[in-house]
Formats: C-alpha cells, sequence, structure tokens
C-alpha cells in the first residue's frame, strides 16, 4: 500500500495520514473498502498503535474514514474543493468513541490534563486495601449473585448519605449500578425513544451524548453559564421542542466546573412542573464540594428527579460503583432492565466499597482531596491566565477548568499537536452536543501540575 520512513522529519502520524489521502485520491483504495484495523497496521509497519490511533482519528476528521461501530474503519466518499484544507472543511465530523478510544488504550502518555480522573494517589487506595483484607479474611460467601438491586448494607449506606443531603428515601429507593455510566444508561434505555427531544447541557458530558445518540435522541443542547443555565435559552428550548427529559450536571459540572445557583434550581424544576417532563440528575463530584449545597433531588425529593451519583472519583474507578435513587415504580423499572441487560452488578466490587465507607479515616480523606484540588485550582488558574487564557469560570473546587486562548481559534489542531508531545488534552468540540469544533479546552487541575503542559500551550500560541 504504501511504506514509512522512521528516518524522516515527517512525524509517523502525518506519513500515515498522507500515506492514505494518496492510495485514497489516485483510486488504490476505494470507497467502501475497510482499512487495515489498527493493531494489523501498527503490526504492520511497526509502529506504535497509539501512532496509529492518532493517525486514523485524524482520517475520519478529515474526511477520508469513517468508523463502524464493531466493524472497523472503511474509505468515506468525499467531495471537497480544491481550495479546502485537510481538517478545516466546513462539515467537520468527529465520532465521539474516538474520544474513550483514546483515553482507554493511552492511558500510558505522560501528561493528561484532559483525562477525566483523579491521579492514583489522591484516591482512597489504602481504604480498599483494608476493606480486601477485611473481605479475606472474614469468609465471604462470593459464589453465586448479588441482590438485583445490589449489596444490601451499601444501599442503606447511601441512603443515609442521601439523607445528609437532604434527600429522603428508602433502601429500596436505591440501585446500585457499574458505575455512573450504566446508571445513566439505563435511564435512557428507560425514557428516551427514537425522535424524542432530549435537553443536555451544552457543553456536556461525552459518553452521555454518545449513548444519547446511539438511542436516536434528538439532542437539544442548554447553555451552561457560569452560575447555571440561560434560562432564557432554557424556557424557549423547552416550549419549542417539548423534550421528554433534561439530563443535567449542575453541581461543579463536566467541562466547564460551574455549579447551578439555587434560583437556577428552582426554575429548573418550574418548568419540568409545568411542561411535564424527567430531570435526571449526575451529581457524581457531590462528594468534592467542600460546600453544603441544595440538590435538584432534594427540591423535589425525586417526584420528577432521578439521582445519579458514584464513588468511582473518590474511592476507585476501578471498583466501578454507582448509584441512582429514584421514585418507586420508575425504581423498579430500572431495576428490572438492569437484571435483563446483565443480571446484577458486582457484589464483591460493592462489599468493597462499603468496606472503605466504613472506614474511620474516609471522610478525613475526602476532607484532604478537596484541599489538594482547592490549591491544584488555584495553580492551574494561574498559570493559564499568565499565558492569556480566558476562564469560563474559577469554581475552586472539583475537577475541572474550562478555557480557551483568544490567539488558539482551534482545540482541535492543538489536541492533535498535544499528542506528538506526549500529552492528552480534552478538545471542546467533544463537549458539544453536535460535535461543533470549538476554541475550548477541559482541564484536569489534578493533572496540571507539569509545566511541560504550560511550556507546550504557550509555545503554540502564535
Amino acid at each position: 500500500m504504501f511504506t514509512l520512513n522512521p528516518q524522516l522529519s515527517t512525524p509517523l502520524v502525518l506519513q500515515i495520514v498522507e500515506g492514505f489521502r494518496l492510495v485514497i485520491e489516485d483510486g488504490s483504495l476505494r470507497h467502501g473498502s475497510k482499512a487495515p484495523s489498527i493493531r494489523q497496521f501498527a503490526h504492520a509497519h511497526k509502529v506504535s498503535v497509539f501512532t496509529v490511533v492518532d493517525a486514523y482519528d485524524r482520517l475520519v476528521a478529515q474526511g477520508y474514514f469513517a468508523s463502524r461501530p464493531h466493524s472497523g474503519f472503511f474509505v468515506k466518499q468525499r467531495q471537497i474543493s480544491a481550495t479546502e484544507a485537510p481538517g478545516h472543511g466546513p462539515n467537520f465530523s468527529f465520532d465521539s468513541m474516538w474520544y474513550l478510544r483514546r483515553i482507554f488504550e493511552n492511558r500510558a502518555l505522560r501528561m493528561k490534563p484532559g483525562c477525566g480522573w483523579l491521579p492514583g494517589e489522591w484516591l482512597f487506595q489504602e481504604g480498599v486495601r483494608r476493606s480486601l483484607r477485611s473481605l479475606a479474611t472474614d469468609n465471604v460467601d462470593l459464589g453465586g449473585y448479588g441482590e438485583p438491586k445490589g449489596y444490601p448494607p451499601l444501599r442503606q449506606l447511601v441512603r443515609d448519605l442521601l439523607a445528609e443531603q437532604e434527600i429522603a428515601v428508602t433502601s429500596e429507593q436505591v440501585l446500585l449500578t457499574h458505575g455512573s455510566s450504566q446508571a445513566m444508561d439505563l435511564v435512557a434505555r428507560r425514557l428516551v425513544r427514537p425522535g424524542d427531544a432530549v435537553l443536555v447541557d451544552d457543553p456536556g458530558y461525552p459518553n452521555l451524548l454518545f449513548s444519547l445518540r446511539f438511542l436516536g435522541a434528538r439532542l437539544v443542547g442548554v447553555p451552561r453559564t457560569p452560575t447555571g443555565y440561560d434560562l432564557v435559552a432554557l424556557e424557549r428550548l423547552v416550549i419549542e421542542h417539548q423534550p421528554k427529559v433534561f439530563f443535567t450536571q449542575p453541581r461543579l459540572q463536566s467541562p466547564t466546573g460551574s455549579v447551578a445557583q439555587l434560583a437556577h434550581l428552582h426554575r429548573v424544576m418550574q418548568l419540568a412542573e409545568k411542561h411535564d417532563f424527567l430531570v435526571v440528575e449526575n451529581d457524581i463530584y457531590a462528594d468534592l464540594d467542600p460546600e453544603p449545597r441544595p440538590s435538584l433531588a432534594s427540591l423535589d425529593q425525586l417526584n420528577r428527579v432521578i439521582y445519579i451519583s458514584s464513588f468511582s472519583k473518590t474511592i476507585s474507578p476501578n471498583i466501578r460503583v454507582g448509584y441512582l435513587a429514584a421514585s418507586p415504580d420508575l425504581l423498579e423499572d430500572l431495576a428490572q432492565l438492569k437484571m435483563i441487560s446483565g443480571l446484577t452488578s458486582s457484589e464483591f466490587s460493592e462489599r468493597l466499597a462499603h468496606g472503605a465507607l466504613i472506614d474511620g479515616r474516609w471522610r478525613k480523606h475526602i476532607k484532604g482531596v478537596r484541599e489538594r484540588l482547592a490549591k491544584a485550582h488555584e495553580g492551574a488558574a494561574s498559570r493559564l491566565l499568565k499565558i492569556g487564557f480566558e476562564i469560563f469560570t474559577e469554581p475552586k473546587a472539583g475537577i475541572f477548568l474550562w478555557a480557551k486562548h483568544p490567539d488558539l481559534p482551534s482545540a482541535t489542531e492543538l489536541a492533535y499537536k498535544a499528542v506528538e508531545q506526549d500529552i492528552l488534552l480534552g478538545p471542546g468540540h467533544l463537549f458539544s452536543p453536535d460535535l461543533q469544533p470549538s476554541p475550548w479546552l477541559r482541564f484536569n487541575v489534578a493533572f496540571c501540575d507539569d509545566p511541560a503542559v504550560f511550556t507546550f500551550l504557550e509555545q503554540c500560541i502564535p
């Protein structure tokens, strides 16, 4: 097909992109042809899988390849004008599944300011180890399946934790899940049908947006502001689209870090009641918030709100324990759907999480994480501002800062360049409901302690 030359000054990523571009344009690789798999190409040409991932990513973005889930990559029919520069066409598209692949296939990248988790040393690893040792010595029966709704003692503990947030539930209204992602997927599959109008945060959570697209939902983006929502736009969109449900993250939102004010929460619930739609509240960063705040669920008491959270961000993402709370009838439907799709969640993981949560050091651990994040926010914001970035809001809590530089119009192109310097960034278009190009970047403050990240950003500013 074509060969690569590692001795050239041209990066291997660009050689792969150019090689495929030439064989596609000269007809050697025709429309509809299947491209070699990532691993096949990497093995045949003796290059890293990551290099091929990045090249295929660019080919998808430039319109040469189409990605088909579970099938691979195929040559896409492409018509462009002679003056169109690769990657800058008006119909820029991006398969958001690539975002997940880039993160989970390339965790070895040295610098990860665009990722969505906390560093391992920030997590409650010692608590998990103590819980694991306890399980090993308590003669726990690990045979069979667990309870469909999840490990009862952990559900009771979640009930008590929600009561501290003034959300009154019984343990029968709590469903444990395989992380918050499964919780959101179960809710989406229960509530959303093809063609349904669904409100989402704009910008919002990429994995949720992809899941809703897969279900055929019509995504309607509700603009986020530093204090919550654009309430005028929200009301207009509700009246125009008559949505079935609103998936939102009021507190320490990803990617913006914004926190919705109490007045905004009240307005959301007023509109939900008036226009008869449900609200799914993703509150996975609640434990990272040093301020006690009301939630949509505490205002509504699970009448129209489904509440979702997780222990992945604070105990460990590896144990994959999340939960949702809902009205009794809806909770039973979601529990049945969980059984249909996966029988039960892992009782072993749920026991691990329970042991960590009842550890006497848990609350001290959370307090320490909040303090480290506040310090990290201060340092990251200072460095970004120093090199000319504009910051959407400075919450001084949670994980994220949302920022852009006036002289860097394309965060996507910057992210491509960053990969070549062993840096994973979070370009803004990934968080857009309609995948539009964006100058914004999501920064994980916990991974912004390496000066090389800011040296790279400064060097890329024209």
